[in-house]
């Protein structure tokens, strides 16, 4: 059996990592853990019929596998160079897995196995469903010619970009003259969400569609460092008041 060599400088370095860590030998037998692996792994003990750290030191990864055979052929064909992939742990936990070759003068001493971002199954699935619904783009008619868009959640660059293509195909499928952006649930105004709204707006505006927002608190208000080229307003109501008008002007003028 190829046993690796871990001295003190190099456990107590390991154990300092945050992330569950698991060394194996050249066979995938499993010679080592760090201190947040003992952590971890005890809470999947009874999942494999363990009582402790004890029974896992020199079992196979095969152990742990579903179909092992299939596994092997894909550990084989890509550990040359690292291998990385999501795991469901008996349907119950869900976790990103590395697994990295060891070397010691070229050749090939055994394996380092990260477990990263562990959670749940039901974690899981509700941080999908959080995801999705902060993707979702939920698009309301409110008046003639006029939507209106509540944003909230991460309003990060890839959300934003959503939020712009959703939006723009909306105002030129519906021929849409107004979009009423709320504000109340956005919690925080850094740089990232005043680049997004910015960047709506005047995509708007090259297309004939006024921007307003509503929905600005006070504290908010003082976030708000520069100002975006557009009208802004407490509430919707005061909002949708200005779009009447401008109508009403537009239909006199």
């Amino acid at each position: 059996m190829d046993q690796i060599g871990i001295n003190i400088s190099n456990a107590d370095l390991l154990n300092s990592i945050g992330e569950v860590i698991i060394i194996s030998d050249t066979e995938y037998r499993i010679v080592w853990l760090n201190k947040k692996a003992e952590e971890v792994m005890k809470s999947i003990y009874s999942l494999y019929g363990l009582n402790s750290t004890d029974d896992i030191i020199g079992k196979s990864m095969d152990f742990f596998h579903k179909n092992p055979k299939y596994q092997r052929l894909i550990m084989d064909k890509d550990l040359n160079d690292g291998h990385k992939a999501r795991i469901n742990i008996k349907g119950k936990i869900i976790a990103d897995i590395i697994i990295t070759p060891i070397q010691n003068n070229k050749e090939l001493v055994g394996y380092t196995v990260m477990l990263m971002d562990m959670t749940t199954k039901d974690e899981e699935e509700r941080r999908k469903d959080r995801l999705i619904q902060e993707l979702s783009v939920p698009i309301l008619h409110i008046w003639d010619k006029t939507i209106a868009l509540p944003l909230y959640g991460d309003m990060n660059v890839l959300r934003g970009e959503h939020i712009i293509t959703t939006v723009l195909q909306e105002c030129v499928d519906k021929r849409i003259r107004y979009v009423m952006l709320s504000l109340a649930g956005v919690t925080s105004f850094d740089e990232t969400v005043h680049y997004n709204l910015n960047r709506l707006t005047e995509t708007l505006r090259l297309i004939g569609v006024q921007s307003i927002m509503v929905g600005i608190n006070p504290d908010l208000a003082l976030a708000i460092q520069e100002r975006i080229d557009a009208p802004i307003f407490k509430d919707a109501h005061s909002g949708l008041k200005y779009i009447i008008n401008l109508e009403k002007d537009n239909e006199n003028s």
